[in-house]
């Protein structure tokens, strides 16, 4: 049964400014800007393929998982891509996501750091979104087995 996993900072919503993660440190943290095209990209993968089996697992302090979640709900989430509000899991160490993706059986993760990517050798098709110069120079062996993609359209285009 194939299952997908979906990162949240630098995937679903935009990278701050600064090239933090995500810009949930600032006050206005639910106005946070989505992935272009990543709404209608998870709606398809969701009706088209993955269904049920999408998931949401993200690697953050308890006060950005309660922004997370915040941002989510804020943002209707939920109701845009079909993804069930169940399916959000948090890890506090990127490495944590691994063991996240082993329990669920994740089969497809998508992530902007191969640093993450690389603790997920029980996952078969990994998805560099966008990557990290530094960290692309420092991983570049992985680079071999992972798929990196720039846009949501182009994960649609080859997962669908």
């Amino acid at each position: 049964m194939e299952k997908l996993g979906i990162d949240v900072g630098g995937v679903i919503i935009a990278a701050s400014n600064d090239g933090s993660d995500t810009s949930f440190f600032e006050e206005n943290y639910l106005l946070s800007t989505p992935v272009e095209g990543m709404y209608d990209a998870i709606a398809q993968l969701v009706s088209d393929r993955f269904g049920e089996n999408t998931y949401i697992i993200s690697k953050c302090g308890a006060r950005v998982e309660k922004r997370t979640r915040e941002w989510l709900q804020y943002n209707d989430f939920y109701n845009r891509t079909g993804m069930h509000p169940d399916h959000v899991r948090f890890t506090r160490t990127r490495e944590g996501k691994a063991p996240i993706c082993d329990e669920l059986g994740i089969t497809h993760f998508v992530d902007d750091r191969l640093d993450v990517l690389r603790h997920m050798t029980n996952v078969q098709h990994q998805f560099l979104f966008q990557g990290h110069a530094r960290e692309m120079e420092r991983y570049k062996h992985l680079l071999r087995t992972v798929h990196h993609v720039h846009t949501w359209q182009e994960i649609v285009e080859v997962l669908l």
